[in-house]
């Protein structure tokens, strides 16, 4: 048993890195998102990826020493929380003291990244929102009706409000 609960406090306090590093990762990719730099933001969802894949490696892990604590102790493995392993753990107050700081630190580092993310799902939006909303007025500038200018013959011969009616200018 000390053993498990060794292993699952290695693998706890990896896990915990992972979360700091895309915790980094998250807060970076903030003032990137801000700044509009696409080919950054790429590259920081790539290396976030690079970091999922360990984080799901080491979760695996996680759940399989889970697993074998719950049958050592004689426990359903869907009921037992890192939180319950805690309080039983109380004759061995340095395992238990151990598990119970990185759990308060996992839960604090999960935390700050959810709202960091929830941070960078609104700035995301809002950009897709002005783009959008950029792409509706050059749309609508394409679709604005001629001037009244009308020859002898009612013939019309205004030009467009919109400017000209080419798809692309390499101009601007």
């Amino acid at each position: 048993m000390a053993s498990l609960v060794e292993e699952l406090i290695d693998t706890l306090t990896k896990e915990e890195k992972e979360y700091v590093t895309l915790l980094g990762l998250s807060s970076k990719k903030t003032s990137v998102i801000v700044a509009g730099e696409v080919d950054e933001l790429q590259k920081i969802t790539d290396e976030e990826q690079v970091v999922m894949d360990g984080l799901i490696a080491l979760d695996s892990k996680r759940a399989d020493t889970m697993k074998d604590i719950a049958e050592v102790m004689n426990r359903d493995v869907k009921t037992l929380k890192l939180s319950h392993l805690i309080d039983m753990l109380e004759k061995r107050p340095s395992e238990r003291d151990a598990l119970a700081l990185l759990y308060d630190r996992l839960k604090a580092t999960v935390g700050e990244l959810k709202m960091v993310n929830d941070q960078n799902r609104e700035l995301i939006k809002q950009s897709l929102d002005i783009v959008d909303f950029k792409l509706n007025l050059i749309k609508a500038q394409r679709s604005a009706p001629e001037t009244g200018n009308y020859t002898r013959n009612a013939d019309v011969v205004g030009a467009s409000l919109g400017g000209p009616s080419g798809g692309f200018d390499a101009k601007q």
